[in-house]
């Protein structure tokens, strides 16, 4: 007998191409239900959750004395975290209280100096207006007698001459027997009368002419006075000088009394922001300083979620797109609005930003952030880092 024929096997191998068929088919239909559901779409799994995260540093150096936070406690604004040892600002605040004592007296000690140097220089300037009048008067009265000393030295001698021939015209008539010698010693002491007379006279000339020297000594004194005197608008300002530098004294030991009380207030590190505290990292007794973060303060109540979109998604996105928002912990969806989106790449703005100058450049899709704000937060508290999934609708 002869042996079969191959047909049948031929017959299975035609089942081949239309499983192949089959499969292609299946692949365009997948193809295209994902083309039709990302149709209008961006999405990206590359997202987290960021918020405000204020780190709280001391504003001065100084000593732990009480710290009164723990991890994960909530805090207010203004609260007090940390509490330093207090006693060196306090000296210093004392001391600079004192400083402000002082220079605050040498200020009122200046101004009443001022308002003494003002009424007693205008003072001694009408003295010495006074002085010259009085000068110029004494002078006068000088000079008046003088003059008449002078008219009565010449009276004086006028009355020494006359008694003089006189006498001795009575003199030759007594020689010659023709007077009584009583009439004689008359006119002798009339002579005399008249010496005495004219030197009384000649005494007073010269008294006169003394204190014509006295009173032009007299006078030039009154106005060198008076020239002294003159520098009423100078011995002001000088006293307002005066006044003036205290005034800058004072308040420059009111800033340093300001100063010293702004840093004894920063030995209470507070809370800048409503939060809750992470990474707290003091301990009483610790030296801090301000290069040295004390721990952290997570503002929860203003978060935002941060999508790192790849280059070539960002086409279509614009500010005010709606977002779909699932974030890992919690079930559901969060919606949102496409707030902005970055200046650059993620990778442009890191430490050591990639140099594509080099030899070896490889080209790497690039992933830029874009900030998305919530809507709502359905009263979940969600966390920086949180991991999401975001789904931009650009159409």
């Amino acid at each position: 007998m002869e042996a079969p024929s191959a047909a049948p096997p031929a017959k299975k191998k035609k089942k081949a191409p239309v499983v192949l068929v089959g499969l292609i088919g299946a692949a365009v239909v997948i193809a295209a239900i994902i083309y039709i559901t990302r149709l209008g779409k961006e999405k990206t799994d590359d997202a987290q959750v960021e918020a405000h995260v204020a780190n709280v540093s001391a504003r001065i150096a100084g000593q732990v004395k009480r710290v009164l936070i723990e991890d994960n406690q909530p805090v207010k604004k203004g609260d007090v975290l940390v509490e330093l040892d207090a006693r060196d600002q306090q000296v210093r605040v004392a001391a600079a209280h004192a400083d402000l004592a002082a220079v605050q007296a040498q200020l009122r000690q200046a101004q009443t100096q001022l308002a003494l140097t003002d009424k007693t220089a205008k003072a001694n300037l009408a003295v010495a207006k006074g002085g010259i009048a009085q000068a110029a008067a004494v002078t006068g009265s000088t000079q008046a007698m003088i003059d008449q000393a002078k008219a009565d030295v010449a009276a004086a001698e006028s009355r020494k001459q006359l008694t003089q021939l006189e006498r001795e015209r009575y003199e030759k008539m007594l020689a010659g027997g023709a007077v009584a010698k009583a009439e004689v010693d008359a006119h002798v002491a009339a002579d005399t009368q008249a010496d005495a007379q004219l030197a009384t006279a000649k005494a007073r000339l010269i008294t006169a002419l003394a204190n014509r020297s006295n009173s032009s000594g007299t006078a030039q004194s009154a106005e060198g006075k008076l020239l002294a005197a003159s520098t009423v608008d100078e011995q002001l300002e000088a006293a307002k000088a005066q006044v003036e530098l205290a005034e800058a004294r004072v308040a420059q030991s009111q800033a340093a009394l300001d100063h010293a009380q702004l840093e004894l207030d920063y030995t209470k590190v507070k809370a800048e922001i409503d939060g809750t505290i992470a990474r707290r990292s003091v301990e009483p007794g610790q030296m801090v300083g301000p290069d040295r973060p004390l721990a952290a303060i997570v503002d929860l109540a203003s978060t935002w979620v941060v999508a790192n979109l790849k280059e070539t998604q960002l086409e279509d996105v614009k500010p005010g797109q709606l977002v779909d928002i699932s974030v890992d912990t919690y079930d559901g969806e969060l919606h949102g609005k496409v707030d902005s989106i970055a200046a650059g790449t993620g990778s442009r703005f890191s430490l050591l930003p990639p140099d594509n100058a080099s030899g070896n450049f490889i080209k790497v899709t690039q992933r830029v952030p874009v900030k998305i704000t919530l809507d709502d937060r359905s009263g979940k508290t969600l966390r920086p880092g949180m991991s999401c999934d975001v789904t931009i609708h650009t159409k």
